[in-house]
């Protein structure tokens, strides 16, 4: 369909008539790509209804199809946007009127969700209304009433339930069974009942006409704009810029010519690097000129002019190539400043942001001098209500330290000298912290460093800070020299292959195009194994306690720099074990992985039969105040991981034990075998509505439509 539409396309006698094909072949495909989904919902399961069914089978089959369609969505491009809402009503969910979405975790399981009218579900929470669980999948219901507040980070198990009116608060979870009475506040993992009010902007008018105006506004720009100039232009640069034409004509010379490797070299490099040179220049003006229009702590109604403006500059300054490539390095300070960061004096570290650092609005973020942030920071300084939004500034004080994925709203209560462990959950109210730690959901004082970490103290001033930073900056440019290369080289190698599909086209046919997609994944993946085993040397990692000025940790920082976007459409299915094994992961037999991420691959162990939920992670290292810290994780077999559940460095896990969702597991605990741990920081839960001890579920069938 893709070849007879560009065909159909190339055929137009001029650029008006490129247009028009484009416009029509555009808006018929996604059309198409939209409805395509939920067709194959309705043949495939009909209604989702609460059961449970073996990972591998038959069953969960017809469930991975139909999850990979929907995660393959165009409609995706619409969270945020009230036809987001609609497009999931189609799918079965119930969800009433003026619901905002702004989570990119698409429910699968979309006839167990119900939503009433006025809720808001902030970004990177989850509710999944399924979850796998000691290698069987368990659907059951998320059951969300009017007016209902979901905030950042957050996860709702399945059979939970929230009352009209009631809040969740930010980097919480509701366990199995839990639900929250009408108009309480909740937060904590697991969720327990608190004063602090999430929604701290007022509403405004926002009618029904405003937001189907801005859905057909955001619709129409996509099929008469977006959709043109992308199906025009390719067919404008295939047949417009000399060195792609030349390929596709008669004498581009066969397989074997010289001119078509020179051709597929000038291409790629045009476009890599130029989309680096003008992506930064389009991220430094675009966006500050668009910020305009938006005045700080002033209210906006959802879904009109300052709506599409805040979501635009959100969209473009959250690229995540550009973090990954400063990140890690003295460079990403000269990157955050340049997007609109105040940072103060900045006292360099080398470290001072990790590769994963987003914002709602980057004009309005201040952090402290000598402060050094860890990766999955998420700056919340945008907040929402059912009918209005506001962008205020969000202050992080210095000499802070922030370990991982940490959400950290507006109006955060602490100050200069905090650190901030890995999951908190940042208080809102009570007097503002400064001088100490705080760890947990909710969040609770410890010491704010321990003898440990000062051992490398005298690294850290005077001529040996500036000795070792200005060699670590020498490394770090090297790695981003050579990151740089090899994602070109990587460019390059998929624009030859795309040249001689183009070749071969004639004789293939449109076996060619699957055949092009088949070969460029597998490609990109053993690519990214090899090179990061390179990098390594083919040797596994041991376990450090070293200074972030130790060359040995510019080195573990390089192999953070390999790409692995790519694993995760491999989520699910069975070749995720096998490559996390060529990575050098210790591995065993039968795992289910459905998108866990580990930061280090030889030093974790998992046992067979093993079963990771999407969003869990298993981190084998710490980088608290300049001190780098790594050891081995090992789960048992059969054990079982949470939704969004973290695992930290030096933890053993005994065979059959399970972690809740969302929980934390500090560094060096041990798990005992069968245990059900949960919480932040996770602890036994022998009292727990444990799914592990409850009636097993009958496997009921679908109800078909």
């Amino acid at each position: 369909m893709a070849a007879r539409g560009y065909e159909w396309i190339a055929a137009g006698s001029d650029a008006a008539d490129i247009y028009l094909r484009s416009l029509v072949f555009g808006g018929v495909g996604f059309v198409a790509l939209c409805v395509f989904p939920v067709v194959a919902k309705w043949i495939l399961i009909g209604r989702w209804k609460p059961c449970e069914f073996p990972v591998w089978s038959l069953a969960y089959l017809r469930f991975w199809l139909v999850k990979v369609l929907l995660h393959a969505n165009p409609m995706l491009l619409f969270v945020g946007n009230p036809l987001y809402p609609l497009y999931l009503r189609a799918l079965g969910a119930r969800i009433g009127k003026g619901v905002t979405i702004l989570s990119h975790s698409l429910p699968v399981c979309t006839d167990l969700l119900t939503i009433g009218a006025g809720t808001v579900i902030r970004k990177d929470s989850f509710l999944l209304c399924y979850r796998a669980h000691a290698g069987r999948i368990q659907t059951g219901p998320v059951t969300l009433g009017r007016d209902v507040f979901i905030g950042e980070k957050t996860v709702l198990d399945i059979d939970t339930r929230m009352g009209d009116g009631a809040q969740l608060g930010h980097s919480s979870a509701l366990y199995r069974g839990q639900a929250v009475p009408d108009g309480e506040h909740w937060h904590g993992s697991p969720a327990q009942p608190t004063d602090v009010d999430y929604v701290r902007v007022p509403p405004t008018r926002c009618r029904a006409l405003r937001r189907a105006s801005f859905g057909l506004m955001t619709l129409l720009q996509l099929l008469f704009l977006y959709m043109p100039l992308a199906l025009g232009g390719t067919y404008m640069l295939f047949t417009e810029v000399p060195a792609i034409s030349r390929q596709l004509g008669p004498d581009a010379g066969g397989l074997a010519s010289g001119q078509l490797i020179s051709g597929a070299l000038v291409l790629s490099l045009v476009l890599f690097f130029g989309f680096v040179v003008a992506g930064l220049v389009v991220l430094y003006t675009v966006p500050r000129l668009l910020n305009l229009v938006i005045k700080p702590d002033k209210v906006y109604p959802l879904y009109g002019f300052h709506y599409s403006v805040h979501r635009a500059v959100v969209r473009m300054t959250n690229i995540k190539f550009f973090t990954w490539l400063f990140g890690d390095s003295s460079y990403i300070v000269y990157y955050l400043k340049g997007l609109g960061y105040d940072l103060s004096r900045v006292e360099q570290t080398g470290s001072n942001f990790g590769t994963e650092v987003q914002h709602e609005s980057p004009y309005l973020v201040s952090v402290g001098r000598g402060t050094m942030v860890a990766d999955g920071l998420s700056i919340v300084n945008a907040e929402y209500s059912s009918t209005s939004f506001r962008i205020s500034r969000a202050s992080i004080g210095s000499h802070n330290f922030l370990g991982n994925n940490i959400a950290y709203p507006v109006g955060a209560r602490t100050g200069d000298n905090c650190l901030l462990a890995t999951k908190v959950m940042v208080p809102l109210d009570g007097e503002v912290r400064q001088g100490v730690g705080l760890l947990g959901s909710p969040c609770f004082e410890i010491p704010r460093s321990v003898e440990r970490d000062a051992r490398f103290d005298d690294l850290r001033t005077g001529e040996r800070l500036r000795r070792q930073l200005a060699a670590k900056n020498r490394y770090n440019l090297r790695s981003m020299a050579l990151m740089l290369f090899m994602r070109w080289l990587h460019t390059f190698a998929l624009t030859l292959l795309a040249l001689v599909s183009i070749d071969v086209y004639g004789v293939l046919g449109h076996v060619v195009i699957a055949a092009y997609l088949a070969m460029t994944l597998c490609f990109s993946t053993l690519y990214y194994i090899l090179l990061e085993r390179c990098i390594a040397s083919f040797r596994a990692l041991r376990p450090q306690l070293c200074s972030i000025y130790d060359p040995y940790f510019w080195w573990h920082e390089r192999l953070w720099k390999v790409p692995d976007e790519h694993l995760n459409i491999y989520n699910g299915t069975p070749f995720k074990s096998l490559i996390w094994r060529m990575l050098g992961v210790r591995i065993g037999s039968r795992v289910f992985d459905d998108g866990c991420y580990l930061t280090e691959r030889t030093l974790t162990t998992i046992g067979d039969e093993c079963t990771l939920n999407a969003g869990s992670k298993i981190q084998c290292h710490s980088q608290e105040d300049g001190t780098f810290k790594s050891d081995g994780s090992t789960l048992g077999a059969g054990c079982t991981l949470g939704v969004s559940a973290h695992v930290h460095y030096g933890v053993t896990m005994g065979d059959g034990a399970v972690l809740a969702p969302d929980s934390f597991l500090m560094k060096g605990e041990e798990v005992p075998p069968n245990a059900w741990w949960g919480g932040n920081p996770a602890g036994d839960m022998p009292d727990a509505p444990d799914q592990s001890h409850a009636e097993p579920r009958k496997a009921i069938r679908w109800e078909r439509a």
